[in-house]
């Protein structure tokens, strides 16, 4: 088998070095970059097969990356990896060319498994798990889908809600809720 070279993108070290470290011992080479100028200057040093990017990083948006990657290497696998998942974010990164989207924490089995995973054209990639969610979830679910409709703006989101701005900040600063 070939080296399959693995280009880690994320700003949390230990989480970042923990992958590593696993990948290496399956016979991957990987490789971390906790910036976004870091991963491109990754690029130009080696051709990654596959990506694990992190939403965000520091400052950040890992999206800004995916176009990037897509064009620079066509058939590369990657997957969009996050702590504040929401349908929005999933639908952006599936849009953007991400191959798979997975909320953290994940192992490296479920990260292995997820690039793995290959869409046919008939498959709906914005499809939902079976099973309602819960009304917490689609709260969440409509508050990332207002953030995103006023460009991240938190006081034109929460108008767009009827809230208060704090109010709103604070279900931001929690963790999303599980379905």
């Amino acid at each position: 088998m070939s080296e399959k070279h693995f280009l880690i993108i994320d700003d949390d070290l230990a989480f970042s070095q923990a992958l590593q470290r696993s990948l290496q011992r399956k016979g991957y080479r990987a490789e971390i970059a906790n910036t976004l100028s870091e991963a491109r200057d990754c690029c130009q040093r080696f051709s990654p097969h596959y990506a694990v990017v992190d939403l965000k990083i520091d400052q950040e948006s890992g999206l800004s990356i995916i176009p990037y990657l897509r064009k620079r290497f066509p058939d590369i696998r990657m997957l969009m990896l996050t702590g504040y998942s929401s349908i929005a974010t999933a639908v952006d990164a599936i849009k953007l060319g991400a191959d798979n989207y997975l909320q953290k924490p994940a192992g490296t089995a479920a990260i292995l498994a997820a690039l793995e995973e290959h869409r046919s054209d008939n498959t709906d990639a914005t499809a939902l798990p079976s099973g309602a969610p819960s009304l917490e979830r689609l709260t969440w679910e409509h508050i990332q889908q207002a953030l995103k409709d006023n460009d991240g703006n938190i006081s034109a989101t929460a108008r767009q809600l009827g809230m208060h701005r704090r109010t709103l900040q604070r279900k931001l600063q929690k963790r999303p809720v599980k379905s």
